[in-house]
């Protein structure tokens, strides 16, 4: 803090005497927090927590790119395509922000985000289509018994559905003519939890072609269809226009475009 151990100590009477509250026992070889300023301490370190790492997101660091994207995205095309950048670029530090919100360029001190949505998003941010929508049914192979998977409509209803936030299966049922006739439906809050159910045998799930290639071409997964054309938002890559991207950014932003396609 650059002050003396004297103007410390003056500071903490002055809080004890605002609060009216006594927060730590003077002992005759020191301090011991009170009941009280145990309780006031373990509340207030969260908020000098999120003081520490917002500067930590901020303080410039070579080499540093933070990119924020959703879960579902981390953890099903992000994570497993990282060797190829740390090979590409080893000296780029990519931290990577999981979350369903809405992060802030400036806030959140976030490089990059890729979302679902449809442009524009914005006068200050560039968009680049990463991947086109392009829904299909995934299920274990065990669950339908065969690896062709060209169940017609009506198999396809009594099979036992995932469903997770994005809720497309009324729209697909819809578009095939038919009404809902298994009994059995998981809910799950993402849709990498929806894979990951289909993969164990729970159901058929709803998913983008690219979120769950590997686990097709691995054969954990079959796909079902054909389905009709489905609602749903295409992928992006947003940046800001200003100020001009570093090097590094710009590195990860052709990394992830020449990935998708």
């Amino acid at each position: 803090m650059g002050v003396t151990q004297g103007a410390v100590a003056q500071q903490v009477r002055q809080l004890e005497a605002h609060l009216g509250v006594i927060l730590f026992d003077r002992l005759p070889k020191g301090l011991a927090l009170t009941p009280a300023g145990r309780s006031y301490h373990s509340r207030i370190s969260s908020a000098f927590d999120e003081l520490r790492s917002a500067t930590a997101q901020l303080k410039p660091e070579p080499g540093k790119v933070l990119i924020s994207v959703t879960p579902t995205f981390a953890s099903k095309w992000l994570i497993p395509n990282l060797p190829d950048l740390a090979e590409k670029h080893p000296d780029i530090d990519l931290r990577i922000l999981a979350t369903e919100k809405v992060s802030s360029f400036h806030s959140d001190g976030i490089d990059l985000a890729i979302r679902q949505g449809e442009p524009p998003f914005g006068a200050a941010l560039n968009a680049t289509l990463l991947f086109k929508r392009d829904v299909i049914a995934v299920a274990a192979p065990s669950l339908i018994d065969r690896t062709d998977a060209e169940l017609d409509p009506k198999a396809l209803s009594q099979l036992p559905k995932i469903h997770d936030t994005h809720d497309l299966w009324p729209s697909v049922l819809a578009g095939l003519g038919i009404k809902e006739q298994s009994q059995r439906h998981l809910r799950l809050s993402q849709t990498a939890l929806a894979v990951d159910a289909a993969i164990s045998g729970q159901g058929v799930a709803l998913v983008n072609r690219f979120l769950a290639v590997r686990d097709l071409d691995a054969g954990k997964l079959v796909e079902i269809g054909p389905l009709p054309a489905v609602t749903a938002q295409d992928f992006y890559l947003l940046s800001m226009r200003k100020p001009a991207p570093t090097a590094e950014v710009n590195a990860v932003m052709n990394w992830l475009t020449s990935q998708a396609r």
